[in-house]
């Protein structure tokens, strides 16, 4: 099996901590519930494709990860940005190109979360002028396809679909339906009125939690050297 490095492993803890949890016969945190369930996942693609490419990642198929981690992306899913930068930087599922991998690190900043600014300023430095010059180049054709701009509203569209066509009208909806999710190796009960939660729902409030999620540095992080999450730039910063 394939070990990840520090950045996979920070970003597969974002959704792969609902097995553990009921393993351990704990409650189990109902985002992870539902990022577990195929009919959430078909209205979260975001959350589908990173977890699809996550699993190739740690079978070693990388080309089969780095495609699933772009069509992630292209729901604006900033931790499948920052693989994808990663994987061109280290040439792992295709060649390497830093170039590339530094457009799709500036990517992964556009919010301004610390840790993808701090990689971001590293990949920089390792630029000679001739790659700063072709980064630079790139990262206007992956803001054209992938940016938060053109990315949002995909997801947005994704998850409004979901809403409506999952219990017609919601309009004072409780918890008067029972949904199974398949867990580990059984079924889990979760209330309707957790599954249908707003931060799940409704599209800013899902970006608000996808914020909460990232925006603080990951402690574990020790890949990029010398620099660290309080060697911080301001996004967008070369655009």
């Amino acid at each position: 099996m394939k070990q990840f490095h520090p950045i996979v492993a920070a970003i597969a803890l974002s959704i792969g901590a609902c097995a553990a949890a009921h393993a351990a016969n704990a409650t189990p945190d109902p985002a992870h519930v539902a990022a577990a369930s195929e009919g959430f996942l078909r209205y979260h693609p975001d959350l589908r494709w990173r977890k699809e490419g996550l699993g190739h990642y740690e079978d070693g198929r990388l080309d089969l990860a780095l495609e699933a981690l772009k069509r992630s992306a292209r729901y604006a899913d900033k931790g499948s940005q920052a693989l994808v930068a990663e994987m061109y930087w280290k040439g792992e599922g295709t060649a390497t190109d830093r170039a590339a991998a530094y457009a799709w690190m500036d990517l992964a900043a556009e919010r301004g979360y610390k840790d993808f600014l701090a990689v971001r300023e590293h990949y920089w430095s390792q630029l000679n002028p001739e790659e700063q010059a072709r980064a630079l180049t790139i990262g206007q054709q992956v803001y054209a396809d992938y940016g938060d701009e053109v990315a949002k509203p995909r997801l947005e569209k994704k998850i409004n679909q979901g809403r409506r066509g999952t219990t017609g009208s919601r309009t004072g909806f409780k918890g008067a339906l029972t949904v199974l999710l398949p867990g580990n190796g059984n079924w889990i009960s979760l209330d309707a009125e957790q599954y249908y939660s707003d931060k799940f729902w409704q599209p800013e409030q899902y970006f608000e939690w996808q914020d909460q999620l990232w925006q603080e540095p990951y402690r574990g992080r020790v890949e990029v050297g010398a620099v660290t999450a309080e060697n911080e730039a301001e996004p967008s910063a070369r655009e």
